[in-house]
Parts: C-alpha cells; structure tokens; sequence
C-alpha cells in the first residue's frame, strides 16, 4: 500500500507539470478528491521526489497567483451565456407572437 501512494505523487507531479494543470483538474483527471492530490504533491512528493516537488510547487503557486483572475472570467461567462439565453428566449417569444 505505501508504494502505491508513492507513486501515485509522483503521477500526479507529472501530470501537473506537463498540463500546467490545477489541483482541481488533477483530481478530476485522477477520479480523487482535492485534498487528497494537495497532501499527495505538498507532502509526500517533497520525500518521495524533492526535484519533481519543486516544479510542481511553482505551477501550483502560479496556479494560485491567477484564480482570481480564473474566478472573475468564470463569472463574466456565467452571466454573458446567460444574457444570450434570455436574448434567444426573447426572439423566440417575438416569433411566436407574430
């Protein structure tokens, strides 16, 4: 059992590292929580693999420095798709009416 979460740090440090990937989406990719890929690339990769911590300790850091930025294009999305809808809705009903 030891060997096997070993390894799976250091997939997971790959992974992030050639996908510049965020630890949401390496979870997903892995079909594991959150949490679990934070303590996987935080903990046990820095003694399993320190070099392979280092680079991913910086994509991760790079990942944190932008969620802001990622949140607040996330939201102005939301809201433009759901602008569109209701501009289709409204079409639609004026088809409808004539």
């Amino acid at each position: 059992m030891k060997g096997i979460v070993e390894e799976r740090a250091a997939m997971l440090g790959e992974y992030i590292i050639e996908s510049k990937a965020t630890v949401r989406k390496a979870a997903k990719k892995f079909g594991i929580s959150k949490s679990t890929v934070h303590k996987d690339v935080s903990q046990r990769l820095r003694k399993v693999n320190p070099a392979l911590y280092r680079e991913v300790r910086q994509i991760l850091e790079t990942n944190k420095s932008e969620r802001h930025i990622r949140g607040g294009m996330a939201t102005k999305n939301k809201y433009l798709l759901k602008k569109q809808a209701q501009e289709r809705e409204k079409l639609k009903n004026n088809e409808q009416n004539q």
